[in-house]
């Protein structure tokens, strides 16, 4: 009896061949209950820093009750949303932070150095002005890179570093 030689080939069809997975949007999703939040809106946004401050993007609502429940080391960046009631989900992500010294101004810094020039952006705006700390931690992970970095309060930013 002849067998015919086994397919390597893509069987699309198949459960679970059809692309790659979509990357994961957060580290850690909690449930939440939390009353003395009842008619403050439907979700929320805010920043745990280091030194377990949080700020909040959307409103001027005391979050602890929501930080509370998320088992995350700060500082991280979560995602509020009601679910009925005084159920809330949180949806926590890691992030970096610096504090930079010599303020740049604004609240977005792009930077990008692809080996023989260097291009600066804050608020949008083009500048010749540099800021060596963000510089130096990119520098140390990438020999041309992206910097991109927000301002969360005060001298505290949020930034993340890709290759170019």
């Amino acid at each position: 009896m002849v067998r015919a030689p086994h397919d390597p080939g893509p069987h699309w069809g198949e459960v679970g061949i059809h692309g790659l997975h979509r990357h994961r949007e957060w580290d850690l999703v909690a449930t939440a209950d939390a009353p003395e939040l009842d008619g403050e809106g439907e979700e929320a946004w805010f920043v745990v820093l280091d030194d377990d401050r949080i700020v909040v993007e959307d409103t001027t609502t005391d979050l602890s009750a929501l930080r509370s429940a998320v088992a995350l080391a700060p500082p991280f960046r979560a995602h509020a949303v009601r679910r009925g009631g005084s159920l809330w989900v949180v949806g926590a992500r890691r992030i970096e932070t610096v504090t930079l010294v010599d303020d740049p101004g604004g609240d977005a810094v792009e930077l990008a150095w692809n080996g023989t020039e260097r291009t600066v952006r804050i608020d949008g705006e083009p500048t010749l002005a540099g800021v060596p700390e963000l510089e130096r931690l990119a520098a140390a992970r990438h020999r041309t890179y992206v910097v991109t970095a927000s301002r969360l309060a005060g001298t505290t930013w949020e930034f993340s570093v890709s290759p170019l």
